[in-house]
C-alpha cells in the first residue's frame, strides 16, 4: 500500500505526525514535525517512508473526527511561515488551455496569428514540455501566491479579500518539497491542492493574472509519499448547504499533461531564490477543471470539496468573504 502522511494539532499545541497505509491511521512515534523529519532525512539521505517506519507507530487516531474538529493541519508546514513558498504553474494540463482561452478570448478568431498567449504558451507545452533526454524542455507559465501565512490548513476558511471581484476553486496536485543544507530540492511526496484564484479579475486582463493568484490555497489533508501516479483522476464540487451546484472530474498525472513533472520541477528550481536550505515549497501543477468556466459564481459559506482516491481524505474548505470597506481607502505608506 501507498503510505500516506498527514498532521494535527495536539491539545498541547505540539504538532502529531500521522501515517497510514490502508483504512487505519497510527500516530508516528515522535515528536518532531514532519518539517523535522523531512530535513533530518535530506540530511542523512534516508528515505522518508523508510524513516516512518523506523520510528515506529503508536496508538490509532481517527483523523475523520480531528478533521471535524479543526484540528488538521496542512500535511507540511514551516515553523517561520515566511520560509514557506507557495507557487504554481498553468496550462500544464491537455484541456487546460481551451479553458483559459474561452475566459481570454477575442471578439473574432480567424487566424493563428490571432490565438491568445494562452493557447500559444499551451502549444508550447505541448511541443516542448516533456524533453526526450535530461536536458530542460520548454517552460511554462509560473506565479506566486505567497508565503506559509496563505497556506490554508483543511477545513479552514478560504478568505476572498474586502477588494476581490471573485473567489473560486482550482482542483489541483501539488508537489510538497524541502531544501537540503547543501541547497538540493527533496521531494516529500504530492498532496491535493485548492489554487484558490480571482476569476473575474483574470477574466478582465490576462496581465492581471498575478494579481489575481495572491490569495489563499489549501493543500491536503495527507500527503501521498513517493511518486505521482501516471494518471490521476479526482472529483471537483462545491456544496451550497445540502445542495451539490457544481460537480466535474479532473485529470492530472503525467499521462494527462503537456509537461513532465520533472520539467516543472526544473523550471522552478533552477532559480537560486528556491533553493535557499531549510526553506519549504508547495508547488501546485495545474487544472483543466474550473466551476468559473461553467458560469457558477460561489458564494460565502460555500464548500469547495476536491478528492482523489489516491490522496486519502477529501480537501474541504469554505468560502468566507472578508468584510468589503465602505469606501476603498489606499493603503498609506509612512515615512522613516
Amino acid at each position: 500500500m501507498q503510505m500516506l502522511l498527514s498532521q494535527y494539532r495536539r491539545q498541547d499545541g505540539r504538532i502529531q505526525v500521522v501515517a497510514r497505509d490502508g483504512t487505519e491511521a497510527y500516530e508516528v512515534r515522535t515528536d518532531l514535525a514532519l518539517y523535522d523529519l523531512a530535513m533530518g532525512c535530506a540530511e542523512t539521505g534516508t528515505g522518508l517512508q523508510e524513516r516512518v517506519m523506523d520510528l515506529g507507530l503508536n496508538g490509532a487516531v481517527d483523523l475523520a473526527r480531528l478533521y471535524e474538529d479543526g484540528r488538521l493541519l496542512p500535511p507540511l508546514t514551516h515553523p517561520d511561515p515566511a520560509h514557506l513558498h507557495l507557487t504554481g504553474t498553468g496550462l500544464t494540463h491537455l484541456g487546460s488551455a481551451s479553458t483559459r482561452a474561452a475566459m481570454h478570448a477575442k471578439a473574432a478568431q480567424t487566424t493563428a496569428e490571432d490565438e491568445t498567449d494562452s493557447m500559444r504558451m499551451f502549444r508550447m507545452g505541448v511541443e516542448g514540455g516533456k524533453p526526450a533526454d535530461d536536458g530542460a524542455g520548454v517552460q511554462p507559465e509560473w506565479f506566486y501566491k505567497g508565503t506559509g501565512a496563505a497556506l490554508a490548513a483543511p477545513g479552514a476558511p478560504l478568505a476572498s479579500p474586502g477588494f476581490a471581484e471573485d473567489g473560486g476553486e482550482e482542483p489541483e496536485l501539488a508537489g510538497l518539497y524541502v531544501i537540503g543544507p547543501d541547497g538540493t530540492p527533496f521531494r516529500l511526496g504530492f498532496a491535493l491542492a485548492n489554487e484558490f484564484s480571482d476569476h473575474v479579475m483574470e477574466r478582465r486582463n490576462y496581465l492581471y493574472l498575478a494579481h489575481s493568484k495572491l490569495r489563499p490555497a489549501a493543500v491536503g489533508p495527507e500527503l501521498r509519499v513517493g511518486e505521482l501516479p501516471a494518471s490521476v483522476t479526482g472529483t471537483s464540487r462545491i456544496r451550497r448547504g445540502d445542495q451539490v451546484i457544481f460537480e466535474a472530474p479532473f485529470l492530472s498525472g503525467e499521462a494527462n499533461m503537456s509537461h513532465s513533472i520533472a520539467n516543472l520541477e526544473h523550471h522552478h528550481f533552477k532559480y537560486d531564490l528556491f533553493r535557499q536550505p531549510g526553506d519549504v515549497h508547495v508547488h501546485m501543477f495545474g487544472t483543466a477543471t474550473l466551476s468559473f468556466a461553467q458560469g457558477i459564481r460561489a458564494e460565502a459559506g460555500d464548500v469547495f470539496e476536491i478528492e482523489a482516491p489516491e490522496f486519502g481524505l477529501p480537501l474541504r474548505n469554505p468560502l468566507a468573504h472578508d468584510p468589503a470597506p465602505a469606501t476603498a481607502p489606499r493603503v498609506a505608506v509612512q515615512s522613516l
